[in-house]
């Protein structure tokens, strides 16, 4: 193992869980956020503490600008890039499409969606082959709303990742030659503060039920899958978007 890899949205949930276990199989770590400025930091405390290096770099996601600069400082700082993982999301509140807002919108489709080809684009010019590069690996992170068409209210946010697993299988067809594979993983119910501001049962324990495991994921569990996708073991897989859901569809 060895070289970078860019984990967005990484200060909490699956994204700081993914840091942490990509770091503890030997890749330096960007930790990128944009609001849990000491969530980051803990994060790079933790695997700096197990032996890792990591450094932390505040980054809209709906920003080019931002993104570029962040790629530009991982160059600097930690080297030749092997890996990114468009983690980073926005769920874009909750409404009807009859009450639907292109204003609203916006944002929503520029963290979820913009940003995953632009936040590609910098690492494709790093890791192709045909660029000079050493090839690597890009995991976007979806959702199973993109194939149940999400909750009643969230058909915006369901269909952003819909692209996203779009996106996955085309771009894989586009770099597999140039050395990159393109995978996404599909999350189902997990326990992180994604859902908080409009989840009034905690962290979607409403769905246990409906779960063959019995229980609801956690960071961990979505992270395992990512980092399999980034390593050697999954070097034949690529355009495939694994379902981490415990069973439930």
């Amino acid at each position: 193992m060895g070289g970078a890899i860019i984990v967005t949205g990484a200060s909490r949930g699956i994204g700081a869980a993914t840091a942490k276990l990509a770091a503890a199989n030997g890749y330096s770590i960007c930790i990128n956020y944009n609001s849990h400025p000491d969530d980051a930091l803990a994060v790079q405390a933790a695997i700096e503490l197990a032996g890792g290096k990591a450094m932390v770099f505040k980054a809209d996601m709906a920003s080019e600008q931002e993104i570029v600069a962040m790629f530009k400082a991982c160059d600097e700082q930690l080297g030749q890039l092997a890996g990114l993982v468009n983690n980073a999301g926005f769920l874009g509140g909750e409404s009807r499409v009859d009450a639907f807002s292109p204003a609203d919108m916006q944002r929503l489709w520029d963290v979820n969606v913009v940003a995953c080809f632009t936040c590609a684009r910098e690492a494709i010019l790093r890791m192709s082959t045909g660029r000079g590069g050493k090839g690597g690996a890009i995991v976007n992170v979806s959702s199973m709303a993109a194939d149940s068409g999400g909750m009643a209210n969230r058909v915006h946010y369901a269909t952003t990742k819909g692209a996203i697993n779009t996106f996955t299988r085309g771009l894989a067809k586009q770099v597999g030659k140039e050395g990159i594979r393109v995978n996404a993983v599909m999350p189902g119910a997990i326990d992180t503060h994604f859902n908080d501001a409009f989840d009034n049962e905690g962290r979607n324990k409403r769905f246990v039920p409906n779960i063959p495991l019995g229980r609801v994921g956690d960071g961990d569990d979505v992270a395992r899958a990512i980092v399999w996708l980034l390593t050697e073991p999954s070097s034949y897989v690529s355009g495939e978007c694994l379902r981490v859901n415990g069973g439930m569809f």
